[in-house]
C-alpha cells in the first residue's frame, strides 16, 4: 500500500510525525505500506518548517511545492505527482489550504482520501478553515475523528460510513514529545522564565493577524495582564505589525509583553506546560493547554474544541480588551476530559486503513 500525505502547516507537521512513526512500525512488522510525504510549501519559515521536521524525526519530503498559501497552485502542482504515483490513499489532515488543496486533487482523480482530524465544526460560516473542513470531510473515504462531538457533527450532516472516533493524535504528540524536566527547566531558563509566572500567547488566525482593531485590544488587553506575557510572534502577525505605527507603539510601551521568534515543538511544550495560562486563537492550542494543564482564554468568539471549554479549562473571550482582562481573574472549574484518547491514535488509524489481515 502506498499512502501520499500532504501537508504544509505547523500543526500538520506535528500530526504527521506520530502517524508517520506508526506507518513506519507497521512496515517493521511486515506490513506492506510505504508513505511518501508531500510539503506544499505552505509554511516556510525555518522555525514554522523546517525545524520541526529536524525536532520530531519526520521523513524527508519526497515532494517540496515551494506553493505558499496559494490554493490553485498547490492543486496544479499535486496533480502531476499524484498522477504519477497512483497512490492507493492521499491522507490530509485538519483544515488548511494544503488539507483541501490535497483532497480535491485527490477526488479529481478518483484517489481515496483519509482525512485526520476531521468532523469539527466551528459553525462560523466566514473562516476559510470552517469551508475547508467541510468539503475535505465529503471528500473523504476514511473520516477519523478526534472526538465524540466530531463523530456527531458528521451523523447530522448526514455523513455516518466509515466515520472513527480515533481520539487526538496531538495528544499522542505530546505524550511523545514533551521533555524531560531538566530540559524543560534548560528551556524556562534560556527565555529567563520562573514556573506558572508567566502568560504565553499566540496570534496567528487572518481574522484576528490582519485586523488592526483586533490587534490592538489584544495588545492592550496583554499590557495589562498581572503577570508577564511571552509572545512568539507568528510572521503573519509580524508582518501586520510592521506596516503599522499604533501597533509598534502598544508593544514598545508595553513593560509586560516580551516578543520572540516562533519556537520549536519542543520549546512551545515546555512553555504551555509551565505557563501559568495561555491566550491564543489557535485550535491546536486550546488543546495542548489542556494536555498540559494549563487553563485557556481563547482570543476567538467560537471553537471547535467545545469539550474544552465545556469541562472549565478553557474560556472564549474574542478580541475585546475588557472580556480577555476578566477571563483571565475568574476561576477555571477543571474537569477530565476523556475524548482525546489514551495516546494510541496514530496507531489505531493505521490499523483501520491497513489491518493485518487485507
Amino acid at each position: 500500500m502506498k499512502i501520499i500525505t500532504v501537508i504544509g502547516a505547523r500543526p500538520q507537521f506535528i500530526k504527521a510525525a506520530v502517524v508517520s512513526r506508526a506507518i513506519r512500525q507497521m512496515a517493521l512488522h511486515g506490513i506492506d505500506m510505504q508513505e511518501f510525504i508531500l510539503h506544499t510549501g505552505q509554511h516556510y519559515d525555518d522555525n514554522m518548517s523546517d525545524l520541526f521536521f529536524r525536532q520530531l524525526a519526520i521523513p524527508v519530503p519526497r515532494w517540496h511545492l515551494n506553493c505558499g498559501n496559494n490554493m490553485e497552485e498547490m492543486k496544479a502542482a499535486i496533480r502531476p505527482v499524484l498522477e504519477s504515483e497512483r497512490p492507493d490513499i492521499v491522507l490530509v489532515y485538519g483544515d488548511t489550504n494544503s488539507t483541501l488543496a490535497g483532497a480535491e486533487t485527490a477526488h479529481a482523480l478518483y484517489i481515496p482520501i483519509a482525512h485526520i482530524e476531521a468532523g469539527l465544526r466551528s459553525f462560523n460560516d466566514s473562516m476559510p478553515e470552517e469551508h475547508n473542513r467541510i468539503v475535505t470531510d465529503r471528500l473523504s473515504t476514511w473520516l477519523f475523528c478526534p472526538t465524540r462531538t466530531a463523530v456527531e457533527n458528521l451523523k447530522r450532516e448526514g455523513i455516518t460510513r466509515n466515520v472513527f472516533h480515533t481520539g487526538d493524535v496531538m495528544y499522542d504528540a505530546t505524550l511523545l514529545f514533551t521533555p524531560e524536566e531538566d530540559q524543560q527547566q534548560a528551556i524556562l531558563q534560556h527565555f529567563g522564565l520562573t514556573s506558572k509566572h508567566f502568560a504565553l500567547a499566540t496570534i496567528h488566525r487572518a481574522s484576528t493577524a490582519e485586523n488592526i482593531s483586533a490587534l490592538s485590544a489584544i495588545f492592550e488587553a496583554l499590557a495589562q495582564l498581572p503577570v508577564p506575557v511571552l509572545l512568539p510572534l507568528h510572521p503573519h502577525t509580524a508582518k501586520t505589525v510592521q506596516q503599522n505605527k499604533i501597533l509598534q507603539d502598544l508593544l514598545n510601551l508595553s513593560q509586560n509583553i516580551r516578543l520572540i521568534r516562533p519556537v520549536g515543538y519542543i520549546e512551545m511544550l515546555a512553555l504551555e506546560k509551565h505557563a501559568l495560562y495561555i491566550l491564543t486563537d489557535s485550535g491546536g492550542m486550546q488543546k495542548e493547554a489542556y494536555f498540559q494543564h494549563t487553563p485557556c482564554i481563547t482570543l476567538r468568539e467560537e471553537t471547535e474544541w467545545i469539550e474544552t471549554v465545556d469541562a472549565g479549562w478553557n474560556r472564549l473571550a474574542g478580541t475585546d480588551t475588557e472580556r480577555i482582562r476578566k477571563a483571565v481573574e475568574l476561576p477555571f472549574a477543571k474537569q477530565p476530559i476523556t475524548d482525546f484518547g489514551d495516546g494510541r491514535s496514530a496507531q489505531q488509524i493505521i490499523q483501520i486503513l491497513c489491518p493485518n489481515d487485507r
